[in-house]
């Protein structure tokens, strides 16, 4: 997918904090929700526990949730903004639970095939993945130019399991099993074919 020409370049994935829709098991993925109050003292406890490096380069999907954990874990640093480190669009479905979906037809086709059946007004997860690879491509390479190696993406939890799924994809681990809890993540190191990972 790149090489690094030799450059050790550092990203940290890190899921952003719980909100109400995550407490309340509501699909969302392009909807912009706030933190909680509960998300936003469990961020602040992570925060006293965990060491969270700095870097050179903040990276959020733009969305509010993404941004308020972004300031709370690392004191309002400049960032910038890529879209396509959005967490899936869920279309029709955003906002609503299983229990509210369970019986519409186009959700049981959904769940047919998700790989490659869209969301109405969504999209599927083929194209998830896609958008999400091909922007973490474009991020690496950017750094091999700019000369950056040390990057924190603060985004979703879909996110990071499409680029833990891809990266680490020897490892046999399904996406869901590399799913991090809120404010948890990974901190990997590239190197040309070389390629490793701690959990944060």
């Amino acid at each position: 997918m790149w090489n690094t020409n030799g450059i050790k370049i550092k990203i940290d994935l890190i899921r952003h904090g719980k909100t109400y829709a995550n407490e309340q098991k509501l699909y969302y993925g392009f909807s912009d929700i706030k933190l909680s109050q509960e998300g936003i003292k469990e961020l602040k406890n992570l925060k006293l526990k965990i060491h969270y490096q700095e870097a050179q380069l903040f990276i959020t999907s733009g969305l509010i949730r993404t941004v308020q954990t972004l300031n709370i874990l690392f004191n309002n640093p400049k960032y910038i903004v890529d879209e396509n480190f959005k967490e899936m669009n869920f279309g029709d479905f955003e906002m609503k639970s299983y229990e509210q979906l369970k019986n519409d037809s186009n959700y049981l086709k959904w769940i047919q095939d998700i790989q490659n059946n869209c969301v109405p007004n969504g999209e599927s997860k083929n194209q998830f993945e896609t958008r999400v690879l091909n922007s973490f491509s474009n991020i690496i390479q950017s750094c091999i130019k700019s000369n950056v190696n040390d990057v924190v993406i603060v985004c979703h939890g879909g996110v990071i399991s499409v680029i833990m799924t891809y990266l680490f994809h020897f490892e046999n681990k399904n996406f869901y099993e590399w799913l991090p809890s809120y404010g948890r993540g990974y901190s990997i190191i590239l190197n040309d074919n070389y390629k490793n990972y701690t959990i944060i």
